[in-house]
């Protein structure tokens, strides 16, 4: 009998036959199926990690590949901790961005996701390595030997003589020691001279003349020139004002997503585009704010504060595809408090200076040379000549006799009706607040952002910045002054009070004054977007073969807190 028939006669007259076949067929089906998905399953590779070394804040980039296109249940491990959901600024397939935590620790670092585990890479606390010293370059390094003022105060005008500085500026930085409460590393520890405070006058390879910025540190100030070439030898001056004092503290570092999206474009010819997306501002009190990611990648990253997209259509199209742009940013701001020695407050005496003309002149939207404006602000401040005094009694005022509304009024209505109808949104509080201390010869610009609430919802906001001589600049929100429904992470008791003179750090700046924004396209045509998170004269604008889109601004979004 053969073989076939054998087999045959088996499985049929013994049922515990048939059932050993079964179980045999079902094992090695089990064996090809698990060797067929160990096969094919993706395991998640890292190719690079930046920085290798680093510390808290830092952000880390790492690159691979199957990852997961989201992250899901994946975790980044670094040295046995696994990196908590706010820390996590972006993950694709290719590319994870998180943000270094504050445990940070030396150690092996893995990407985990469902398919398995990546090999290891090696991640190093700077804060615990030794740093070794850098070449010998002396002869190319700025140098300085003397400084005009041993002694000064904020504001003031300082001559740095040495040698190597450069025959001109360039992107040349004085950098100052900063009025911190957290110096961690060199990079937070200074802080630059401003150009948005036209702190720099002068400069030529042997003398610079600059002004001691805002939020550098009183008392032993420590200050040094960096070219291409690197930077100078440290020198030290002492800084202070008799008006008082500034201190910055309780940082926050947020993680922002700023989205638009175009669709249903029509155009009759070949077309162009162009977004202007705003980017958090630098300032004393927000020193950080780095674009993280951008996606598309944008034609520039950084014009006038803004990031520049530009669609290029090349014919007549009827696109009802939509073209999303992305963009991440870390941004850290500090808590500003200050004290005042209100009688050693003296009104602007240099007022040659650019930050006084500048900041005291009527522009697009501050009308300080309004008749009736400048008669109310001086009915006001009656006698008084001290221009911080001046500057709390208007916010008094505004805050005892005018209601806020809760939803922004018509874009089109002018905030001079603040002042006759006594109610206006947040919006006229700021700018009515600014025009008002223009017009009586204070220094002041208007800032908008977003605030950030204990349950990190955001809403567009604006307040004010008013400049006392010798100190610096001095923040003031008249409507949480007034009180509204936000809610601090810290609560804090007396809003009226503090809220002259302080600012917390949920206050996140995108513009500082107004952005006139040059069109780039000839008869183009122009979209604003007034009353918005920053203070700009074009968000959008198209070419004339552009006969119609759409277009969707989404508010800030924030997607962590540190």
């Amino acid at each position: 009998m053969g073989l076939s028939k054998t087999f045959s006669l088996l499985f049929r007259k013994y049922p515990l036959f048939r059932v050993l076949v079964y179980a045999v067929l079902v094992g090695a089906g089990i064996v090809v199926l698990t060797f067929v998905t160990q096969k094919n399953k993706k395991y998640p590779v890292i190719e690079s990690i930046d920085p290798p070394v680093g510390s808290a804040g830092d952000t880390m980039t790492i690159e691979g590949t199957n990852f997961g296109d989201s992250r899901g249940t994946s975790f980044v491990e670094i040295a046995g901790n696994k990196i908590t959901a706010s820390n996590y600024i972006s993950w694709s397939d290719k590319t994870i961005k998180i943000l270094l935590p504050s445990n940070i620790q030396d150690g092996l670092l893995f990407v985990q996701t469902p398919a398995g585990k990546t090999k290891p890479q090696f991640f190093a606390n700077e804060m615990g390595i030794p740093v070794s010293l850098p070449p010998d370059t002396k002869t190319f390094l700025p140098t300085i030997t003397s400084v005009s003022e041993p002694s000064t105060t904020y504001g003031s005008l300082v001559t740095i003589n040495g040698s190597n500085f450069g025959s001109e500026r360039g992107k040349s930085i004085v950098y100052f020691t900063a009025n911190r409460d957290d110096i961690t590393s060199e990079e937070n520890q200074f802080l630059p001279a401003s150009e948005q405070d036209y702190d720099y006058e002068y400069w030529s390879d042997t003398e610079i003349r600059v002004r001691i910025p805002d939020g550098a540190v009183s008392g032993q100030n420590q200050f040094y020139v960096e070219t291409e070439k690197g930077k100078s030898n440290f020198f030290n001056m002492t800084v202070s004002s008799n008006a008082g004092k500034k201190f910055y503290t309780q940082k926050k570092t947020y993680l922002i997503s700023v989205n638009a999206d175009i669709d249903s474009i029509e155009t009759k010819t070949a077309a162009t585009i162009t977004l202007r997306v705003p980017r958090p501002i630098r300032s004393s009190s927000q020193p950080e704010a780095n674009l993280s990611e951008c996606n598309p990648p944008p034609s520039i990253a950084n014009y006038r504060n803004t990031i520049i997209h530009r669609v290029d259509l090349p014919k007549a199209v009827n696109q009802k595809q939509k073209l999303m742009f992305e963009q991440h940013f870390v941004v850290s701001v500090y808590t500003v408090q200050t004290e005042i020695n209100e009688k050693q407050v003296k009104p602007f005496s240099e007022k040659k200076r650019i930050i006084y003309s500048l900041f005291t002149a009527q522009d697009n939207i501050i009308k300080s040379n309004d008749e009736a404006l400048k008669e109310l602000a001086l009915s006001i401040v009656a006698k008084e000549t001290n221009p911080f005094v001046q500057a709390r009694l208007i916010y008094n005022f505004m805050i005892d006799n005018y209601k806020l509304n809760e939803k922004p009024r018509k874009s089109e209505n002018s905030v001079k009706e603040l002042a006759k109808r006594k109610s206006g949104d947040a919006y006229d509080f700021a700018i009515l607040y600014t025009t008002l201390l223009r017009s009586l010869g204070i220094p002041s610009v208007p800032v908008s952002g977003i605030l950030v609430d204990s349950e990190l919802k955001v809403q567009n906001h604006w307040w004010t910045e008013f400049y006392i001589e010798n100190l610096g600049w001095i923040p003031v929100d008249v409507v949480l002054g007034k009180g509204t429904g936000y809610k601090p992470f810290k609560k804090i008791e007396d809003t009226r009070n503090f809220y002259f003179g302080n600012l917390d750090c949920q206050h996140i700046a995108f513009s500082r004054g107004w952005n006139e924004v040059k069109p780039t396209i000839v008869n183009s045509k122009i979209v604003q977007r007034p009353k918005s998170y920053a203070l700009q004269s074009i968000w959008e604008e198209s070419s004339s073969g552009t006969v119609n889109y759409s277009s969707l601004w989404n508010d800030p979004i924030i997607k962590g807190v540190y």
